[in-house]
């Protein structure tokens, strides 16, 4: 399954993986567990980012649903833009920049003036910092899991290293000992830090 463009969450109880899917799919059979008694302490996970996602599972299943009504998770999912006629809004927020004499002369100087040239600047700067931004992001989202499921396992401090050293073969001795469930989902999280080409290590790519 894709998860890239949708909403993915995963369900941990103790060291098991218990339900995975849309969020309300996810909390409909975690609530249905904690009611039979199958599921004690839960954690529910998003997919991506490894935010936990704080769930009210008290009452029956249409009170935790309810709960879920101001949900950050749900609003993305529904989310919806009014656009009115005309030029769309490009959303500009103006702060202050404080810079030296010689940087705003130079701004100054730029076709467009000091705005244009310096929201020119950032967009450069984010293409260029790109792959080293999403490589960061993914090993935060790696390290956030393993914090919350696997603090207490041998070897964490040393799979962390290996985490973001970007070295895939220690990385993965190290949670292979781990519990299934939890080895699963760290190596399915981190399969695109190891994977990208190029990669960047200690801030410098490498082939």
């Amino acid at each position: 399954m894709n998860r890239q463009n949708i909403q993915y969450f995963t369900a941990f109880d103790g060291s098991r993986c218990i339900a995975e899917g849309g969020l309300v799919e996810v909390i409909i059979k975690v609530k249905e567990k904690i009611d039979i008694g199958e599921a004690l302490s839960v954690l529910i996970f998003d997919g991506i980012s490894s935010d936990l996602v704080e769930v009210d599972f008290r009452g029956t299943k249409e009170d935790v649903l309810k709960s879920l009504g101001n949900s950050t998770a749900l609003e993305n999912n529904q989310e919806t833009i009014y656009r009115g006629p005309g030029r769309p809004k490009l959303g500009v927020i103006p702060r202050e920049v404080t810079l030296l004499p010689r940087h705003w002369e130079w701004l100054n100087s730029q076709p467009g003036g000091a705005s244009v040239a310096l929201r020119k600047l950032v967009e450069e700067a984010r293409r260029m910092n790109s792959d080293r931004d999403q490589l960061r992001t993914a090993q935060e989202a790696v390290y956030r899991f393993m914090s919350a499921m696997a603090g207490d396992l041998p070897g964490f401090e040393e799979a962390a290293r290996a985490l973001f050293a970007v070295t895939s073969e220690k990385f993965n001795e190290i949670v292979t000992t781990w519990p299934d469930d939890i080895r699963k989902h760290v190596q399915q999280l981190s399969g695109s830090i190891f994977n990208k080409k190029p990669s960047v290590v200690e801030g410098h790519f490498v082939e």
